[in-house]
């Protein structure tokens, strides 16, 4: 059983930025953040290999965000830049038991109680 916590979430004005933390109770193989705004389905942000070698991220955020981890520390981070109203959003990360890289909520065993992103216009 691997335990995640996230946090860094918050209120900013858009075009501002924000970096989530994810922790991990120990090492994760693929790593992805997930978001939920109201009234929304759950959507996939970004997923990283257990390297870091390798990321992906949805088209709405590419060259605003960025995903990266750190082993040392069982930590996930996801660098939210040019922030946008719409970017507002409960954060989840979440881990796979496996190596591949996944945009499918389904393939992540273990999930974080979420941080809340407020972004105002």
């Amino acid at each position: 059983q691997v335990q995640l916590v996230e946090s860094g979430g918050g209120l900013v004005q858009a075009g501002g930025s924000l970096r989530l933390s994810c922790a991990a109770s120990a090492f994760t193989f693929t790593m992805g953040w997930f978001r939920q705004a109201p009234g929304r389905e759950r959507e996939f942000v970004a997923a990283i290999s257990w390297s870091g070698n390798s990321t992906y991220s949805t088209d709405s955020v590419k060259g605003r965000f960025t995903i990266s981890r750190d082993n040392a520390k069982n930590t996930v981070y996801l660098q939210m830049n040019s922030l946008k109203p719409e970017d507002t959003a409960v954060y989840h990360c979440a881990a796979a038991t496996y190596g591949r890289l996944s945009v499918n909520s389904y393939e992540y065993r273990y999930w974080g109680q979420g941080t809340h992103v407020t972004v105002s216009s």
